[in-house]
């Protein structure tokens, strides 16, 4: 997989968090406390956040290799 593919992967999964950032904010739950511990929703931002770190860093180690 190519770096750009790997960005664009990165650029698509931030706009769907973007997304549902904007659906969190709205939410009951929100409001309470620990909303957030028993939120699905803040839960797949979290699984995106963890997403677009692997995806970073694989864009990482292949500039790496480009640079050698």
């Amino acid at each position: 997989m190519s770096i750009e593919e790997l960005e664009d992967q990165v650029e698509k999964l931030l706009e769907e968090r973007d997304q549902l950032e904007e659906i969190c904010d709205t939410l009951p739950e929100c409001e309470l406390d620990d909303g957030c511990e028993t939120c699905e929703t803040y839960k797949k931002i979290a699984e995106i956040d963890d997403k677009v770190e692997e995806i970073e860093a694989k864009i990482e180690d292949l500039m790496g290799e480009e640079e050698e």
